[in-house]
């Protein structure tokens, strides 16, 4: 597989204007927007991600393509584990609404800075080191198993510990005011509850990309198509808070297909490390030639299927209790 040095340098340039203009329609038009206005932007992303995707399967040929689209997916259900976290930190805090957009576009930007980080050290690890895959596989093994028990909880909790430590040791004020840090209250000068707000979010980013970019090289070694593919799943990550905001935290089943996937991954990993084996004792240092090598179709299929049955799941179970809820009756559908 090979792409075009000219295609991947376009890429970049268009992702780039892109983040620029909407990060400019925040600073001019700052505004909460509606359930309409979010949808419709979340269709523009993804319709645009797909658009990326057919381009790569005409540049780059199907495997191109194909590990585009299968990364994308499993980036994109990342980061709708990424929002549940946004979701936990915005209502702790009670961040204001009319600052939500402005804070949520800081911590995207500083997710594709992390990832962009973690996406040349993976690069440059499994250049270096073919059994790497191992201890990918064997990480994202673990967060699985930890993910499939307690979701998401015990990274709010290590999140909780940080920031109670900095509350203990910054002088703060009890409100916002605006998008500024610091602020003059009489002789003093006092933090505001925003600096709390993004470290929490940029500590969030960070164990996501430790758990993301270790999944998306179980799907292409390509550190083009992983970037990317992370790009278009963060980019519209902003509208869907706004359009799912009130729904993320009731799809209880997530974190279970979160959890298969980031396993699922893990196997197919250690499978592909077993495949290409050097290590002398394993083996006797030769490829394990019984270790299926499962395929980017495949890994796709189980991916969407993952998703499709945990948020199914979820909403069949919120329609269930919506159903026998005593406040809404049981007649109504």
């Amino acid at each position: 597989m090979s792409l075009p040095l000219w295609f991947q340098v376009t890429s970049l340039i268009v992702l780039s204007l892109v983040l620029i203009a909407d990060l400019l329609l925040i600073i001019c038009r700052p505004h909460v927007p509606s359930s309409k206005e979010s949808g419709l932007w979340v269709a523009f992303y993804v319709t645009l991600a797909l658009v990326f995707g057919g381009v790569m399967f005409g540049i780059g040929g199907e495997q191109a393509g194909s590990e585009f689209l299968a990364g994308w997916v499993t980036e994109y259900s990342l980061s709708i584990d990424n929002l549940f976290v946004f979701v936990l930190i915005m209502a702790s805090f009670a961040v204001p609404r009319k600052y939500q957009q402005e804070i949520l576009m800081i911590g995207i930007l500083l997710a594709i800075l992390f990832r962009g980080i973690f996406i040349l050290l993976g690069a440059a690890l499994i250049a270096s080191f073919s059994w790497i895959f191992y201890v990918f596989g064997a990480f994202l093994l673990v967060i699985g198993i930890q993910q499939f028990f307690s979701g998401r909880e015990d990274d709010v909790e290590r999140n909780n510990s940080l920031l109670s430590f900095l509350q203990r040791r910054l002088e703060m004020t009890n409100e916002f005011h605006g998008l500024k840090f610091r602020i003059q209250v009489e002789s003093k000068k006092l933090w505001t509850p925003l600096v709390i707000v993004l470290v929490a979010i940029g500590t969030a980013d960070v164990v996501f990309a430790v758990d993301s970019i270790p999944a998306i090289y179980g799907i292409t070694e390509s550190p083009f198509i992983v970037f990317t593919a992370n790009v278009f799943a963060l980019m519209g990550l902003r509208q869907l808070y706004f359009l799912l905001g009130h729904l993320i935290d009731k799809l209880v089943y997530l974190h279970f297909g979160i959890a298969f996937i980031l396993s699922f991954i893990g196997v197919k990993l250690v499978m592909h490390a077993l495949h290409e084996n050097e290590l002398p004792f394993i083996n006797g240092g030769e490829h394990v030639e019984w270790a299926p090598d499962i395929g980017t179709w495949e890994s796709l299929i189980v991916i969407v299927l993952a998703m499709a049955v945990a948020v199914g799941a979820s909403l069949w179970k919120l329609r269930k209790d919506r159903v026998h809820s005593p406040s809404t009756g049981s007649s109504r559908p």
